[in-house]
């Protein structure tokens, strides 16, 4: 396990972690799930980040494709409650 320094990745790890620490904040706020689904999301996406910097993104690919596609559906659905919400 050998760290791989990667700005882009770094700050992608960093902004991802932000946006959990928002979701989950906005969460316990308002009540309303969409944060948290979108918080969630960007924290999978983060995990993802981690991986890579990590040095893991080539044994554990089919791994993180699994995790980019639920943090993608997890926003999906929180954008479809937003625009559809009654």
């Amino acid at each position: 396990m050998a760290f791989i320094w990667d700005p882009m990745y770094a700050v992608n790890l960093v902004l991802c972690v932000i946006i959990l620490v928002l979701g989950i904040w906005g969460y316990k706020k308002s009540g309303n799930k969409t944060e948290l689904f979108v918080g969630v999301a960007f924290g999978l996406f983060g995990v993802s980040h981690l991986a890579t910097l990590f040095g893991y993104k080539a044994m554990l690919q089919n791994f993180l494709i699994v995790i980019r596609t639920v943090a993608y559906l997890l926003v999906v659905y929180a954008l479809y409650k937003v625009a559809f919400k009654k």
